[in-house]
């Protein structure tokens, strides 16, 4: 059998080298048959993380049935990120597809018969289909075409483009991203990318909610990684892009926080530009005041009114989580005008991370919440970062 599945793979892989991406489903199937199984068939994450949807072959139409995150077999073995087994005829099988730590979506296979050996097969062949969706979704819109629900504003188009994977992580770390609304985001943004035994955490919050905003945090965005790659400090990334947005966007103004962790040290340093504080949650509580500071102005005032930016520092614990939101998830109102609020938020998270869920399903239940919260429409962005320090047992961190 392992001979099998590794020329099976080999053939696999071979192959999508040369596919269009509308092939991939097909090769996806024909390998599973190859390794004796029914029939597999890949299904995506939408934007929203509400449906999974079927990711269909050469002739089989534009629209499958989609599966509710919430409630099924198959929205199960996404949100816990872990293999499910159906034993209703034909016999299923239902596997996270994984970039890394981040979710995509899930591979349904079906057989006469499930053995170990086969769940084996079934779990190797979930990985390479992930590697390869995600190798080819840099160069086709076939896999944003069937993560979408309806057409993206402008603004929000350019906005994720800019964006990183909403989860990324390590042994050490755990980064996870959610924001909304996302087919209309315009001034929100976020990054968090690893180099160098450190974990790098932007958040930003542009004035208004359309193109100019959303121009506003990609220029930003685009500073931040500038400054970053070419050795600059957290301050010299605000100075970069208050700089770059007066000079060449008059009057856009933007808050954000940009913040650095040291994964051996647990060292946290970070700078806020007229940002809601970053909040410190350990042993499932939040620490009062940990991570506030002075207030400082917001991004794009340019010479003249901006003062010399100051880093903060922090020491955190193994286990320890940092949350940075906007202000759009704690002022989000209700019909009756009833804020949802930074102790609901921090309820929320705090209880989910307690019953165990994964950060990126902690955040997708929250985001989801907020939006039930507001009836379906934000009127302003809200986006949310949470980045958790886990250090290897008997790992220094002093």
């Amino acid at each position: 059998m392992a001979e099998e599945l590794g020329a099976a793979l080999a053939r696999f892989l071979e192959r999508t080298h040369t596919a269009a991406p509308l092939q991939v489903a097909q090769l996806v199937d024909e390998a599973a048959r190859h390794l004796g199984m029914a029939s597999a068939t890949v299904y995506l994450a939408d934007v929203q993380e509400d449906q999974l949807v079927p990711l269909l072959g050469p002739g089989e139409g534009d629209d499958g049935d989609a599966l509710a995150i919430e409630g099924t077999v198959a929205g199960w073995a996404y949100r816990t990120m872990s293999l499910r087994l159906s034993r209703r005829r034909p016999l299923a099988v239902w596997l996270p597809l994984v970039d890394g730590i981040a979710r995509i979506g899930v591979l349904h296979i079906t057989a006469d018969q499930i053995t170990p050996a086969m769940l084996d097969s079934a779990t190797q062949l979930a990985a390479v289909t992930a590697l390869t969706i995600v190798s080819k979704s840099g160069f086709s819109d076939l896999f944003s075409r069937v993560s979408r629900q309806r057409p993206m504003t402008t603004a929000a188009e350019m906005v994720w483009a800019f964006l990183p994977p909403r989860t990324l992580g390590t042994s050490r770390v755990t980064s996870t991203a959610a924001l909304e609304p996302a087919y209309e985001i315009g001034g929100d943004a976020f990054d968090h990318g690893l180099d160098d035994g450190r974990l790098h955490l932007t958040v930003v919050d542009a004035m208004g909610h359309d193109l100019a905003a959303g121009l506003a945090s990609a220029v930003a965005l685009a500073g931040c990684r500038s400054t970053r790659r070419a050795g600059g400090t957290l301050t010299d990334i605000a100075d970069r892009i208050d700089h770059d947005l007066h000079r060449w966007q008059p009057g856009g103004l933007l808050t954000g926080v940009f913040a650095h962790l040291d994964l051996v040290t647990g060292r946290l340093a970070w700078v806020n530009a007229g940002h809601p504080p970053p909040l410190l949650i350990r042993a499932h509580h939040v620490v009062p005041g940990a991570l506030e500071a002075p207030g400082e102005l917001p991004l794009g005032l340019g010479p003249g009114y901006t003062p010399s930016r100051t880093m903060h520092e922090g020491q955190l614990e193994p286990g320890d989580r940092v949350l940075i939101h906007t202000d759009g998830v704690t002022e989000a109102r209700s019909a009756d005008g009833g804020q949802f609020g930074e102790d609901q938020l921090v309820d929320f998270v705090t209880r989910a991370l307690a019953a165990g869920e994964p950060a990126p399903e902690a955040l997708r239940r929250l985001i989801h919440a907020i939006l039930d919260h507001h009836h379906g429409r934000l009127q302003d962005d809200a986006t949310i970062v949470l980045a958790e320090w886990h250090p290897e047992a008997g790992e220094a961190w002093s």
